[in-house]
């Protein structure tokens, strides 16, 4: 499985960005795609993920009414299009993957917090200015 991400950059608060993940490599139509951010010293949070199959999504309460995550199935491409950022948005956005996408996706909404995924993206740096 590979996945590959872009669309990372500086903005100013207040601002928008949208990232992108490409993904490639999934034998079963069944997986989940999501995202995770991480700040230098802190660990990964989880923001939002959605699955390939339903397009069931979570989101994370921290972004919650700010981000948007949509799947192009025929692109195999996962979009997160982040409104209103701020300052504490800063962070490298990893996309991540796994497969059995019902349960991941099951899994956060019942534990209110995305579960490991398996496969990774490189990382894009996201910064907001204040």
């Amino acid at each position: 499985v590979q996945l590959v991400e872009s669309g990372g950059g500086l903005v100013q608060a207040g601002g928008s960005l949208r990232l992108s993940c490409a993904a490639s490599g999934f034998v079963l139509d069944d997986y989940a795609i999501g995202w995770f951010r991480q700040v230098p010293g802190g660990g990964r949070e989880g923001i939002s993920c959605i699955s390939s199959r339903d397009g069931t999504t979570y989101y994370a309460d921290s972004v919650k009414g700010r981000f948007t995550i949509s799947y192009d199935n025929a692109k195999r491409t996962v979009y997160l299009q982040m409104n209103s950022l701020k300052p504490e948005d800063t962070a490298v956005y990893y996309c991540a993957a796994d497969v059995l996408g019902g349960s991941l996706i099951s899994t956060a909404q019942t534990m209110g917090v995305m579960p490991t995924f398996n496969y990774w993206g490189q990382g894009t740096q996201v910064t907001v200015s204040s």
